[in-house]
């Protein structure tokens, strides 16, 4: 997976970060009789119907495009859960709530292949990105607070996505500082790293004579 705009980033395309949260588990119900699936990743199954198995998020896409089982979306993708996370995240400015590490990835493959598994789906769906806009802008005032002195940003429970989206511009911004800040220090930096280590003279050097 190579940078989008900068290869020493380690920057991925939304495609990438949705690709990766594919192999989280989900729950599925089948509704026909199938035996166990042995894959490189693991084994699944066997399935029968009416009873819940896991399996992971692509392989739940997969048997549902095929009509072969319904998905179970995730106990934290109810509109109780969702709304108790909305109004902390609105009373906590300076904190993240946690949630799952690909919760915006696995929320728009449910909404694009299972829309019709999520109870309130509409409802669901509002209030996820209400979610997204109130941690977002959490992030936004949080890089407002950066300055020349910030040798590191701790953000605690963002998720795959807000990491891959904020990464960057937290990167260039504090080598921005520290290249207006310290020029002398960099300079002694790149100094140091072409300079090459003096050999040391240990004299006169013995030939080795075969036994």
């Amino acid at each position: 997976m190579a940078g989008q705009s900068d290869p020493h980033l380690s920057l991925f395309s939304p495609s990438e970060v949705e690709f990766v949260a594919e192999d989280e588990i989900v729950e599925i119900v089948p509704n026909i009789r199938m035996e166990a699936l042995n894959m490189i990743c693991g084994d699944f199954g066997p399935f029968f119907p009416q009873i819940p198995s896991k399996v992971p998020l692509w392989l739940a896409v997969a048997l549902k495009r095929r009509g072969k089982c319904t998905i179970r979306a995730p106990e934290w993708m109810t509109v109780e859960r969702l709304t108790q996370v909305l109004d902390a995240e609105r009373e906590s400015p300076r904190e993240f709530q946690p949630l799952p590490f690909h919760y915006i990835e696995i929320s728009k493959l449910l909404f694009d292949h299972a829309r019709d598994d999520i109870t309130d789906a509409y409802l669901v769906r509002s209030l996820i990105e209400d979610i997204r806009d109130v941690r977002f802008h959490k992030v936004e005032s949080g890089l407002e607070t950066i300055s020349g002195r910030t040798h590191a940003v701790k953000l605690k429970n963002l998720s795959a996505m807000e990491v891959n989206i904020v990464r960057p511009f937290m990167v260039r911004t504090l080598q921005a500082f520290y290249k207006h800040d310290s020029p002398q220090m960099i300079q002694q930096a790149d100094n140091t790293g072409s300079r090459s280590t003096p050999v040391t003279d240990r004299g006169p050097r013995r030939d080795l004579r075969r036994r």
